[in-house]
């Protein structure tokens, strides 16, 4: 990566930045090329079923985190949300290069929503022609395998980088794929899944970076890490892309009893923190060493971001902030920002549903005090 041009490019590095205490000597020797951001992800276009959105991101949400000191949102998108096809038939390749123009006038004014209340916004496709880390919703082919696919995913690209051609990227930035990885059955949750190969990561951020570029030389782009979010991909360091990490480590706290992760939940052990889980120890310790090499990517000049993090709502609660504390500092000490996910919903910070906790009325919804003095902290 041409370093200094890339944090030129970006621009964000400590505008508007801010984090509540004194940074240590090892925080302020510490340089991220991509901005501090601290958020949430948004689920307006998450699921590919139309109609899905009812319950969508509104002005006083965008207020409240504001309000709160946040800076940053992240909208992940299923493909199938803003294009016209038959819902009743399987979708086909026509099909995916068929942009439904209403749809993204809608996802664009959200993006602005976001904008007038001084929210960076980070476009992502969860859900990308070809590939998502979730199955079910049949795919008419393959992002990893098939060139119709990765053109398709690259046009997609630049519809979107056209449509935003004359916004800063203080505004928004572009997030590739969601957690790429192998999967031997996309239409089975959980079959066999392994990394991208190196080559072909590269090949595909490569191009979809060119193609953005084409519209606005100075879009921002983030690549999620590899084999799931979980790996930084050296391959591409060269290349004006940020890249993103995940703070779900272990899966045994922030997954627990999670359906898409266990396939029978009821083998899924009782997570603590610190401790013992199914016959392994962990602890801050442990969390740092997960980190390290994300770690050594921010001191080597890459922007890094954790593009999303929390607890599903059945991690009992105490256990969920004891984890939480450990993998925020972690983050908050390597200048790393992050994103929850989500702002309302079953790992939120409104209306999680959790059972084990008094929450706050706000405004109508239920706010989890902690959680959020929690947030603020880092």
């Amino acid at each position: 990566m041409q370093r200094r041009n890339f944090i030129k490019t970006t621009g964000l590095v400590t505008a508007g930045v801010s984090m509540a205490g004194t940074l240590s000597a090892h925080q302020q020797q510490i340089t991220n090329a991509l901005p501090h951001w601290r958020g949430f992800n948004l689920l307006d276009y998450f699921s590919p079923a139309r109609g899905s959105n009812s319950n969508g991101s509104t002005e006083e949400d965008f207020k409240w985190m504001a309000d709160w000191g946040f800076n940053f949102v992240r909208i992940p998108m299923a493909y199938p949300r803003y294009i016209k096809f038959d819902p009743t038939k399987d979708i086909t390749p026509d099909d995916v290069m068929n942009f439904d123009e209403k749809e993204v006038d809608n996802i664009q004014q959200l993006v602005d929503k976001a904008n007038k209340n001084g929210l960076h916004v980070s476009l992502n496709l969860h859900r990308a022609p070809g590939f998502c880390v979730n199955a079910g919703f049949n795919e008419p082919y393959n992002l990893w395998q098939d060139e119709k696919a990765q053109e398709a995913f690259y046009a997609h690209w630049g519809m979107w980088a056209k449509r935003f051609a004359s916004y800063s990227n203080k505004q928004i930035s572009f997030d590739l794929v969601n957690e790429p990885c192998t999967r031997q059955d996309m239409n089975d949750q959980f079959s066999r899944r392994g990394p991208i190969p190196a080559a072909l990561y590269r090949k595909v951020a490569k191009t979809a970076l060119e193609t953005i570029r084409s519209h606005n030389p100075n879009h921002l782009v983030v690549a999620d890490g590899n084999n799931v979010g979980a790996d930084v991909i050296p391959e591409i360091f060269d290349l004006e892309i940020g890249q993103s990490c995940r703070g779900y480590y272990p899966h045994y706290v922030s997954h627990y009893r999670a359906p898409w992760v266990w396939e029978n939940p009821d083998d899924a052990p009782m997570p603590v923190w610190p401790g013992e889980i199914d016959g392994k120890n962990f602890s801050r310790e442990t969390i740092e060493e997960f980190y390290k090499p994300w770690i050594d990517a921010v001191k080597n000049g890459v922007g890094v971001h954790c593009g999303e993090c929390g607890c599903w709502r059945e991690t009992p609660h105490d256990v969920f902030l004891s984890w939480f504390g450990d993998v925020l500092s972690v983050l908050a000490e390597n200048k790393i920002g992050f994103a929850l996910w989500n702002f309302r919903g079953d790992f939120g910070l409104l209306d999680s549903g959790r059972k084990d906790i008094e929450y706050e009325d706000w405004h109508g919804h239920k706010l989890d005090r902690k959680l959020l003095d929690l947030l603020q902290k880092y």
